[in-house]
């Protein structure tokens, strides 16, 4: 299943060393900010939320793209934002929405 699973490979055919490094820089960036938002928060509840969802993102980013390396056997975890498949998504969408508002109150 090229569109689910394994799509960063598509991605990395398709785009090359380039598009494969621009899709991990987005995933670090998205990493950085929101250790920035749990330790800008000053809830409790807010900043291990904040950390979890960021985490939650990230390690699904990573074990995703260490099994299209082959460093993993295949887990079935789709690579956040890009795969193809709709509850994926719209958890994904979601955290990233209660990510923001715990943004948001922070300031």
């Amino acid at each position: 299943e090229p569109h689910t699973d394994f799509i960063f490979a598509v991605t990395a055919e398709e785009l090359g060393f380039v598009g494969s490094a621009v899709v991990v820089g987005l995933f670090a960036i998205f990493l950085w900010r929101g250790v920035c938002s749990a330790l800008h928060t000053n809830d409790t509840f807010g900043r291990f939320l904040a950390s979890g969802i960021t985490s939650m993102v990230v390690l699904q980013a990573f074990i995703n793209i260490s099994v299209v390396l082959g460093l993993m056997p295949t887990k079935g975890i789709p690579l956040p934002f890009i795969s193809y498949g709709g509850s994926s998504l719209f958890v994904t969408l979601a955290c990233v929405g209660v990510l923001l508002n715990i943004t948001k109150q922070a300031e």
